[in-house]
Formats: structure tokens, C-alpha cells, sequence
């Protein structure tokens, strides 16, 4: 029989269902995954509830229903200053993955070149190479992950379409600076370039860390597509739900690409999320101040337990570097040791990268009850301070 799609049969299962599934055959407790085990807020769950019951449940507009485009245009206004039209430069999407795919397929020919900053989101590269363009990688360096000015301007060329940003950054869980901001923008103004921001996890910052969208800076409106998602901001990732906001050029293109990934997103859900949107500053501030106690729970105790731990400033993750156990394995046989000895699940981090790697990396999500973060690490205890 002829040969399917090349790439995709050459990709594999992507490594957080191959780390849960590990998890669920030992019962172990799952810090690979980055999701929440508690339901978001309950009037935002009670108005998606509602929605479903108010005769609304065709099609919706296929840039999203009118009250989530508004919410999502007051969001940006009430924390950044953006003026964003609600009517002709907010895409909804069916999460916020589709809205990095529809935002590539916005800007990309066969032929062209996107920067991407590793380590970075699995889904990234497939993506990238699927629509015919070449990566050009850029690469950060732990513990710092600060970014390397004479690499990334290396990485631009003539052939530049696009730089993928994704600040707070997952697996770092780094906060792009200002300085590092400003550096990205005077590339992409020289090599005239767009930028797909990736800022699913913008309202999740810790320590007083403030999250700038590149979109703010000079010059920056009609260069970006930026990316938010519900599913973070609202401790509902499984809503999947996500919403681009760009200049009207890019939009009208973006919507086109969601027209044909997924055309609309669900109407319930996108009512309850522009109810989320809507929340007063205390809801915001509580998500971050309660997720940076989870953080000190666990980097503490990991601490206490002997791994190095790697400043975390934003996101729902912590790196860790496993070498200070004593542990002789790659990063992989780590993830699976404490999943089967310790009945605890990480992510190897290598996941994150395009070829060799550093290899003596775990990731640990945070975003989980107290109690189960405790029980964790008390399990880990137990294996590594026998």
C-alpha cells in the first residue's frame, strides 16, 4: 500500500499520554501532566452549565459568540492597555493548540523559516515542519534559561517568516524580561517579521513577576497574533478553549485556518469563559498567589529531598536537575524509576528539545491539592532517603 503522511507516522506519542498512561498502570500520583485536580470557579462552571439550556446550541459564529470576542477584548484592555476590535481581530478557537496552528498556517508558506526557542511545547515543530517551513532553533541554557542574544539574532535571516514566543514559558517556566522583549522586537522590525505568542499562561506568575505581551512594545500591534486560553486562566483545561487576539489582517487570515481545523468552538463553553474574563482583579490575583504556594510546597520539599531546583516564575511546573540523588539513568529512565518505585510520575524534559539534549532534567506540575502534593513527596522521600 502507498506510504501515509511521513512526518506524523514518524511521530510519536506525544510524552504526557505516554507518562500518564505509565501513571495510571502504577497508581501513581501524576505530576507529569499539567493539569489542575480540582474544577475551576463555580460561577464560571454554573454558567456553562446554564448555557446549555438557554436554546443557543447550534453553530455559533465561527469567530465566536459575541460576548466571549468582547470579554476577550476587554481582558486585553483591562491588563495590557490593548485596544483589540472585538468584532474583527478576536479568533476563537477550540483550545489554545489549535490557535498556534491556525496562527502558523496564518503566516506560513512552504519555503520560510520560523525561530523557535528550545526547550519548547511538543506540539510546536510538527506543526512547523507539517506546513512546510524549516525551524531555525535557538536554544536556552539552564539554570537561567536567559536568552541568547547572539544566537537568536543568528537564527533571522532573509527567509524569517516568524518568531513562536511563549512567555511564561513551559517546561522552563521562565518570564520573558522586558530587555529580552525589547531584543525580539528590534529583530523582528529588522528582519520584518510576525511573532505567535504563545501566552497561555499569562494570569500565572509568581513573586511579583509581571507578564508583558510582546504585543505591548513599539511596533509590536501589527506584528503579532497573540494566544490565550481559558483552560489555564480558568483551571478548565479539558474545555479547550482559546481565543487569538491580532491586527485585523492577521485575523481575517487566522479565521479562515480555524475554518478548517475546526470552525466553531463549543457555545456553552465560550459563554462561561467570557463570564471567567469578566471577574474582578481578586479572582486573578488568588489563581497566582494560590498556584506560587503550591510552587514553595514543592520546590521546597523536592529541596529537602536533595534534587537541584530550578527557579520557577511563572507557569504550573518546576525543573528539577535529579543528578544530586545520585541517580546513574537519562531522564527517561528517571521519570519511569519514580514512577514504579516511588509511585510518583515526572516528565523528562528532553521531550521538550529537538535532539540531544541535557538529559539529567524532570519536570514536577504543581497545580494539585495540597494534600496530594504532600503525599508526593513524602513518597519521594521515603524512595531516595531510605
Amino acid at each position: 500500500m502507498k506510504s501515509l503522511n511521513t512526518l506524523l507516522s514518524n511521530t510519536g506519542t506525544t510524552i504526557f499520554t505516554v507518562m500518564s498512561a505509565l501513571a495510571v498502570q502504577h497508581g501513581s500520583i501524576n505530576l507529569g501532566q499539567g493539569f489542575p485536580d480540582t474544577d475551576g470557579p463555580a460561577d464560571v462552571l454554573q454558567a456553562a452549565a446554564d448555557a446549555l439550556f438557554d436554546g443557543r446550541n447550534q453553530y455559533p459564529p465561527m469567530s465566536g459568540v459575541p460576548e466571549l470576542r468582547q470579554a476577550v477584548a476587554a481582558a486585553n484592555k483591562r491588563f495590557y492597555g490593548l485596544d483589540i476590535d472585538p468584532d474583527s481581530e478576536v479568533v476563537v478557537t477550540s483550545g489554545a493548540t489549535e490557535a498556534i496552528t491556525a496562527c502558523l498556517m496564518t503566516l506560513i508558506n512552504p519555503g520560510d523559516e520560523v525561530v523557535l526557542i528550545e526547550p519548547l511545547y511538543d506540539t510546536y515543530l510538527p506543526v512547523v515542519r507539517l506546513l512546510g517551513a524549516t525551524p531555525k532553533l535557538v536554544r536556552l541554557t539552564p539554570p537561567k534559561w536567559e536568552l541568547p542574544r547572539a544566537e537568536l539574532a543568528a537564527a533571522f535571516g532573509p527567509k524569517t517568516k516568524a518568531i513562536l514566543l511563549n512567555t511564561p514559558m513551559n517546561p522552563t517556566s521562565k518570564v520573558f524580561t522586558p530587555d529580552e522583549l525589547g531584543f525580539i522586537a528590534g529583530l523582528l522590525q529588522k528582519h520584518d517579521a510576525y511573532a505567535v505568542c504563545d501566552e497561555v499562561y499569562e494570569h500565572l506568575t509568581f513573586d511579583g513577576t509581571r507578564h508583558i505581551p510582546l504585543m505591548t512594545l513599539p511596533g509590536m500591534r501589527e506584528r503579532c497574533l497573540r494566544i490565550g486560553s481559558a483552560g489555564k486562566t480558568f483551571s478548565a483545561t479539558g474545555w479547550k478553549v482559546g481565543y487569538i487576539s491580532a491586527p485585523k489582517a492577521l485575523a481575517s487570515v487566522a479565521i479562515k485556518a480555524h475554518q478548517n481545523l475546526t470552525f466553531t468552538t463549543p457555545p456553552n463553553l465560550q459563554r462561561a469563559a467570557a463570564v471567567g474574563l469578566m471577574k474582578d482583579d481578586s479572582y486573578f490575583a488568588s489563581l497566582s498567589g494560590d498556584l506560587q504556594a503550591k510552587r514553595d510546597l514543592l520546590a521546597d520539599g523536592l529541596a529537602r529531598i536533595g534534587f537541584g531546583v530550578l527557579p520557577a516564575q511563572g507557569t504550573y511546573f518546576v525543573t528539577t536537575d535529579f543528578r544530586p540523588l545520585g541517580f546513574n539513568g537519562d531522564d527517561a529512565a528517571f521519570c519511569r524509576y519514580i514512577t514504579e518505585e516511588a509511585k510518583v510520575t515526572a516528565i523528562p524534559v528532553t521531550a521538550f528539545y529537538d535532539g540531544a539534549a541535557p538529559s539529567h532534567y524532570a519536570r514536577f506540575a504543581f497545580c494539585k491539592r495540597d494534600e496530594v502534593l504532600i503525599e508526593a513527596l513524602a513518597r519521594l522521600a521515603r524512595l531516595f532517603n531510605k
